[in-house]
């Protein structure tokens, strides 16, 4: 037999494509699957290999999947600063996709794209802004793309064009934030011009952002909508149709407030007399303030796909959805003009200063309460739980709770708080995904892509890395109790080919000549300890600790590339300091 640099011994081999597992060996040589033997290789086959300097793992009672696909994250600014990306490596995440939400880092000015960035996505500005002003050589799509390649990756790496990005670069930032302007037929045909270099160059497509509570940082734009949220619904299908004629994605974040402009998506989507657009929309939850509404996403991707030959996907997550909160540092509170108007304060005097204000707690308790406007946080404030404060006796309470106890509504409970404590008060509660059944129905529901983790955003909120192990966890624990939801390979599937091929990307498959991307799992390890939550620091953050969940015992290695990124609990010495782990992903859109 030819030299083996990695021999994985005894595993149950998932090849991603949904077949059931095969019980042998499975050979990578040079980053690539070089065999996938049956039944193993022989003792003395093993031994010679080893003899000429293969790795051996052993993996008997493991499973051997493909490596996870993350389609989701904003690892737009960490990737330059720690390109290992090791939060999700060492979950077994092998590839990654960048430029999410219409943000992108491929075009404009630095402190433009900071500021586009940094609230958003809750990442200090402090750290972005002069890392772009020190780094950001590139200029356009396809010298972005070159840029990435040559940085040390963990991950594969693959990327969306932002349309904010290219609407800031072709109108002026400015502009591109007045509602009042429309882009002249040169400014929308330098975005088109930019999304078909983006294009050729591999991008996986064009993102969009329709949700207006997602602002803007810095001084001048501060609280603004990002630029995406300003554009016409004919400027979105100006370049998407450009996406529909090449076979590209169009990733889009609806009002998710309203949820009204889904249909508007969908119809985008449709294939009736022309080709489908692929579409990805965020996301189908079982939300506790709009119950139902993911079995009504669900029926309109259904009918879209299916009546209408559509080709519409809804991203989706495998476990409950989370929130941690400093404070009221989060997105939610930017659903209500209230929300937003204290957040606009970033000095904790003035913040203060206008929690405690009646004139204020009466517009922040009308537009709280108000029973009219759509609400993606359900603001049951009886469903909080306070888990730091200066006072600890209020630890493990809820605003409604304290606020019974002191006479007080719980919303100026909740504020007075905040107004006193600031960043030191941090409370959590759950926004969505709390029934299981419902969330298995999600899973398994055959318009969703598994995957929103939001991975190197929101770093001090939501915790998600680790959900492909929560995916395989949810569908074995209702193996064991006797409920078909899907079969462990079926999950695989769905963790990596099956995104993978929607997206037009060549990974997620274990056969011979792909990418060795491999994540060997002790099923053992896919335990309740995936759900612990731990604080990490975020080297080169200005000291900041990033919410994490993790639990290494379920993930016994992670190979990149054919080299062992992650093992044991450790990361491999070189893992973001050199080459052959990751490599930049080009998409094919056929």
């Amino acid at each position: 037999m030819a030299q083996a640099d990695v021999v994985i011994h005894g595993g149950s081999i998932f090849d991603g494509e949904g077949r059931p597992p095969v019980e042998g060996d499975l050979v990578l040589a040079q980053g690539r699957v070089r065999e996938l033997v049956a039944g193993g290789l022989s003792e003395a086959t093993r031994a010679e290999l080893a003899t000429c300097g293969a790795e051996l793992l052993d993996a008997q009672g493991c499973w051997v999947s493909p490596g996870f696909i993350d389609l989701h994250t904003h690892y737009d600014a960490e990737v330059e600063i720690m390109p290992s990306l090791g939060e999700s490596v060492r979950h077994g995440v092998t590839s990654i996709v960048l430029g999410s939400c219409g943000l992108s880092m491929a075009v404009g000015d630095p402190v433009d794209l900071a500021d586009m960035f940094c609230r958003v996505e809750g990442i200090p500005r402090s750290t972005v802004k002069p890392l772009l002003e020190q780094t950001k050589t590139w200029a356009g799509p396809e010298a972005y793309f070159e840029h990435l390649a040559q940085l040390p990756l963990g991950p594969n790496v693959a990327a969306f064009l932002g349309h904010s990005a290219i609407r800031a670069e072709a109108m002026g930032l400015g502009p591109s934030l007045d509602a009042r302007v429309r882009p002249r037929a040169e400014e929308l045909a330098r975005m088109q011009s930019l999304l078909r270099e983006a294009l050729d160059a591999g991008y996986i497509g064009l993102s969009i952002n329709t949700l207006p509570w997602d602002k803007m940082d810095g001084e001048e734009f501060r609280s603004r909508p990002t630029p995406s949220v300003f554009a016409s619904w004919s400027e979105y299908r100006a370049l998407a149709e450009i996406l529909r004629e090449r076979g590209a994605v169009l990733q889009g974040v609806p009002n998710v407030s309203t949820k009204v402009n889904v249909a508007l998506f969908a119809l985008l989507s449709t294939g009736l007399g022309r080709r489908a657009l692929k579409t990805t929309l965020i996301a189908m939850m079982d939300a506790i303030a709009s119950r139902g509404i993911h079995r009504v996403v669900g029926t309109v991707a259904r009918l879209t796909n299916t009546l209408l030959r559509g080709d519409l996907r809804f991203q989706a997550l495998p476990n409950p959805f989370d929130m941690w909160v400093d404070g009221i540092e989060v997105p939610v509170f930017e659903e209500i003009g209230a929300g937003t108007e204290a957040l606009h304060f970033q000095d904790p005097g003035e913040r203060a200063a206008l929690l405690r204000d009646p004139a204020f707690r009466k517009r922040f308790k009308r537009q709280w309460r108000n029973p009219i406007l759509g609400r993606a946080y359900h603001r049951d404030l009886a469903e909080t739980r306070i888990k730091a404060c200066p006072e600890p006796a209020l630890v493990g309470r809820s605003f409604a709770d304290i606020g019974a106890e002191r006479g007080l509504d719980p919303i100026d409970a909740m504020l007075d708080l905040v107004a006193e404590h600031g960043h030191a008060l941090r409370w959590f509660t759950v926004v969505a995904n709390d029934r299981p059944r419902w969330l298995e129905w999600i899973v398994r529901h055959p318009d969703t892509l598994i995957g929103f983790s939001d991975a190197g955003a929101h770093l001090r909120n939501m915790a998600y890395y680790n959900f492909p192990l929560r995916m395989l966890k949810l569908v074995t624990d209702a193996q064991r109790e006797g409920r078909a939801v899907l079969s462990p390979e079926a999950a695989i599937q769905r963790l990596t080919s099956e995104i993978a091929d929607w997206l037009g990307l060549d990974v997620g498959r274990l056969a011979p000549g792909k990418r060795a991307d491999v994540v060997v799992i002790d099923p053992a390890g896919l335990d309740d300890a995936l759900e612990h939550i731990h604080e990490e620091p975020m080297a080169g953050f200005d000291g900041l600790s990033r919410l994490v969940r993790r639990n290494d015992r379920a993930t016994r290695a992670v190979y990149v590339g054919g080299r062992r990124a992650f093992a044991e609990g450790a990361f491999a010495p070189g893992l973001g300091r050199e080459g052959g782990f990751g490599q930049l992903l080009r998409a094919n859109h056929g």
